[in-house]
């Protein structure tokens, strides 16, 4: 077995790990950073459309009170505080200063700043509607270039690496638990490395795929919070789940993410009728936070009957969307609609996980050694409810103060590392049919059980089928040799497990977690989404 050491190893490269590789590798650090796929694909981040937050010291308490008011006054002021006063120097230094990216901007060279729902105000910069992908192409050619940053692409976390259960010395058992590093699949090969280090660094993103309809990438699943739950760390807030409530949906397409920068620029959320029935449900009326507009267009579904609600762009000039919404526009074009002569149709799907491995504000988990950024961590910054343009923006200042705690740390610590053991994996071939399989019943089972509005019941129900399932895969797993489809199958139904497990234990509906009452109708259109694919 192979064994890579690192000061620092990054498990994602995502913008918060590709970030993070940045930082540690500017002040000197060995970091190796190891993904799924090909350095420029996969990631969530270069799918995000809408913007990043950048003037956070424009009415820096107005900004503070939105993302408050977003979270149904749940997530932690710290973290808020933290986000507002770090988060413009993040932006500048980083995507403007160093790399450049192409925001949109006026003619005469003034960034261009939108507006999106739970905003009070234009605050957030923007690149066409494709803001992500203009952020990570950049970054990744950048990182690319980095001397002391080792790249491994085509390899997945199996397990972390802990001084109790993976050293060779025996005694290193009574030791507190402390992550040491982890064994990865070279998905090429087939071969299983031990990269170990000093500091770990889960930047694996959310679970969204654990859901039957989602706008997250294949492959995330919850590595980060199904590993970090299997070595011992604590784990918070999971069941707060965002469920984006536009997304495109049409038969015989696939479902893709639409701006809620669109509704920022003027769309408006109407019924089959034209009605637009968000401006009797909130003040802030389509462009109110997530899961109060998500759980409207469910109401509305289950009322009409049918399966998706429309955003109607008619105030909105041909061109302006064009040029505004590029992305957006052909993508809808393929599937027969024109954005520019016809109001798109929508509907809600799992977005955002809101919980996570849980954090302080330096990245800090409870087990040692072992940090988490971005969406796979949870400082509280969210709390029941994202507010939008908030995610890419965590990533940064997440990733740079997580950084910075550890270039300190290994300056003035000592670590001890010691040789692990060699990793076994059986020879029988994984059978592939029975993994997807699996994959679609854990799919399935959380869309109608655990999807945007829940039940006690269907709670339950959701609890027996993966509780039984778990077992199974555990014991498929111990096996079977080693693929990407099977580590991501165990992953994902702990991961699913863990937000079943949350849910139920909060019988308090806030936010993107909203509990039923018993005699409450509850029926929606689950199954006519099934007309989008």
């Amino acid at each position: 077995m192979e064994t890579i050491r690192t000061d620092c190893l990054v498990i994602g490269a995502g913008l918060a790990g590709t970030a993070y590789a940045h930082h540690a590798c500017s002040q000197g650090l060995s970091v190796t950073m190891i993904c799924a796929d090909q350095l420029s694909a996969g990631a969530n981040s270069k799918w995000a459309q809408g913007g990043i937050i950048y003037d956070t010291s424009y009415h820096p308490d107005q900004l503070e009170k939105d993302i408050m008011v977003a979270s149904a006054n749940t997530a932690n002021p710290e973290a808020v505080r933290c986000l507002v006063r770090e988060g413009q120097a993040a932006v500048q230094d980083l995507l403007l200063d160093r790399l450049d990216i192409p925001f949109d901007r006026s003619e005469s060279g003034d960034l261009q700043f939108t507006r999106e729902g739970g905003h009070s105000d234009k605050r957030i910069i923007y690149a066409k509607d494709v803001t992500g992908r203009a952020i990570l192409n950049n970054f990744h050619e950048y990182v690319r270039g980095i001397q002391n940053l080792n790249i491994l692409e085509n390899h997945v976390a199996i397990d972390l690496l802990t001084l109790s259960h993976n050293s060779v010395y025996s005694i290193d058992k009574y030791k507190p638990i402390t992550c040491i590093g982890v064994y990865a699949l070279d998905t090429l090969s087939g071969e299983v490395k031990a990269i170990i280090a000093k500091k770990t660094i889960l930047a694996t993103g959310g679970l969204g795929q654990v859901f039957k309809n989602t706008t997250n990438q294949p492959g995330v699943v919850g590595h980060g919070v199904a590993m970090a739950r299997r070595v011992g760390a604590r784990i918070i807030d999971l069941e707060y789940i965002q469920f984006h409530p536009t997304v495109f949906l049409k038969k015989n397409c696939q479902l893709f993410l639409v701006s809620e920068a669109v509704r920022g620029e003027g769309g408006v959320l109407v019924n089959g009728d034209g009605h637009a029935f968000m401006d009797s449900q909130h003040p802030m009326k389509s462009l109110a936070p997530r899961d109060i507009v998500a759980r409207a267009i469910h109401r509305e579904l289950i009322a009409s009957g049918e399966n998706c609600v429309y955003i109607d762009l008619s105030k909105l000039k041909p061109d302006f969307i064009r040029e505004r919404f590029p992305s957006i526009h052909e993508r809808a074009l393929a599937c027969g609609v024109d954005i520019s002569r016809e109001p798109i149709p929508v509907a809600p799907a799992a977005h955002y996980t809101c919980g996570g491995v849980y954090t302080d504000l330096a990245g800090r988990s409870s087990v040692a050694n072992l940090n988490a950024i971005g969406e796979t961590a949870c400082t509280g910054l969210h709390g029941a409810n994202r507010l939008a343009s908030t995610s890419l923006l965590e990533c940064l200042v997440s990733a740079k103060l997580t950084a910075r705690a550890d270039v300190e740390d290994i300056r003035k610590d000592q670590f001890h590392l010691p040789e692990v053991k060699e990793w076994v994996s059986p020879e029988r071939a994984a059978d592939e049919v029975l993994i997807q399989q699996d994959m679609r019943l854990i799919k399935n089972t959380m869309w109608n059980y655990v999807g945007l509005i829940r039940s006690p019941r269907r709670l339950q129900r959701a609890r027996r089928i993966l509780g039984q399932l778990d077992e199974e895969i555990s014991s498929f797993y111990a096996g079977a040799r080693l693929t990407r489809s099977l580590v991501e199958l165990r992953n994902a139904v702990k991961a699913a497990l863990l937000v079943v497990h949350a849910a139920s234990l909060n019988p308090e509906s806030k936010g993107s977690h909203y509990i039923a009452a018993e005699d409450e109708e509850i029926d929606g259109p689950a199954e006519a989404y099934d007309e989008g694919k």
